[in-house]
């Protein structure tokens, strides 16, 4: 590993503690070296407060004061911004902070914006390289990069199936086919969107929460949305807990086309990304309209013999790539990439 890239992995590691917290903006992470030493470091933490940045100047500062930042070296997952915001812009922050250098891994992903943060920092003679760890940076920002590429959020399909591809286990039986170390990877998958949709017939049947349970998955956030898709909204049951429990106003009831209801998120919520916990038909649903851009199945080790995992996608063939398994305790956890439908670098 390159001296750029211990830093880079450094600020990455930074970027992912604003993952589900920081929608519309993107979680970015940014930390600050010189002579081969840390002086400092930051991520975005909310929307409307200080980028990563801003964050990581204001760290040297009151650790270093500001004459340790003259002639450092500024590593940042995404590509400065360089207009004015909520927030003033960052190209500005590091010009009159006076670092040297700034490495990023990403391109701004707005075409509007893209390249512009070299031509201005380099006309301040601050030396500019990008594309270091772009891969690993990436996976973070795809949620935002598909916003601001298509307008649509980044969705991501979970769910839980036994060996013979069943969701359900058979009656009389307890309702978790995963294990405690699946549910409790849930948990993080939950604390890393903004929102969380479902089908009205799970609602109805299942009466799920959809809450992020963790007291630490929550500092920093508010629960995700819940969205409910259903075509009669007058049978659900007000008494689940979405409806009924203390974040019931996160809670949204939709109807109509997925993609219209996906765009709104993004335009009315602001939502980058959003998880899928839904019975066959919803799923089926989005997979056909090429909506889906990310699987998450835990596999467990039984045969249940009870509804299939994606009913009605008989006649849909999809393919996946860069797929991760992970060993669960006794499950078997898949993640990949929809190869037909994710958001290009």
């Amino acid at each position: 590993m390159s001296e750029d890239e211990k830093w880079m992995s450094l600020a990455i590691a930074e970027a992912r503690r604003g993952m589900g917290k920081t929608a519309p903006n993107p979680p970015v992470g940014a930390v600050i070296v010189k002579n081969g030493a840390l002086l400092g470091k930051g991520w975005h933490r909310r929307a409307g407060q200080p980028h990563a940045e801003r964050e990581a100047i204001a760290d040297v500062v009151r650790a270093h004061g500001a004459a340790a930042l003259v002639g450092a070296t500024a590593y940042v997952t995404l590509e400065p911004c360089s207009t004015q915001g909520r927030t003033p812009p960052c190209v500005n922050g590091l010009i009159e902070a006076g670092v040297a250098r700034v490495v990023y891994a990403c391109e701004d992903p707005n075409p509007a914006h893209a390249g512009r943060a070299d031509h201005l920092l380099q006309q301040a003679g601050i030396a500019v390289e990008s594309g270091v760890m772009r891969e690993e940076a990436w996976h973070i920002l795809r949620p935002f990069a598909k916003v601001q590429q298509t307008g649509l959020p980044w969705v991501m399909v979970k769910t839980a199936m036994s060996l013979d591809g069943r969701i359900t286990r058979p009656e009389g039986e307890p309702m978790w086919l995963s294990g405690e170390t699946s549910r409790a990877d849930v948990q993080v998958l939950r604390s890393e969107v903004d929102a969380m949709l479902t089908s009205g017939e799970t609602v109805r049947r299942d009466h799920p929460a959809l809450t992020i349970r963790r007291a630490d998955l929550l500092e920093g956030r508010l629960q995700p949305w819940r969205v409910v898709m259903t075509r009669r909204p007058e049978t659900l049951p007000m008494t689940a807990p979405l409806f009924a429990d203390d974040s019931r106003e996160r809670t949204l009831i939709r109807s109509g086309d997925p993609a219209t209801v996906l765009r709104d998120l993004v335009k009315n919520q602001g939502v980058l990304s959003v998880m899928v916990e839904a019975g066959g038909k919803l799923v089926a649903d989005l997979f056909a309209a090429g909506l889906v851009d990310e699987v998450v199945v835990y596999l467990a080790p039984m045969i249940a013999g009870g509804v299939p995992a994606f009913a009605g996608m008989q006649d849909l063939m999809l393919s996946l790539e860069q797929a991760e398994w992970t060993v669960l305790g006794d499950d078997v956890r898949l993640r990949a990439l929809v190869k037909a439908t994710h958001s290009g670098k």
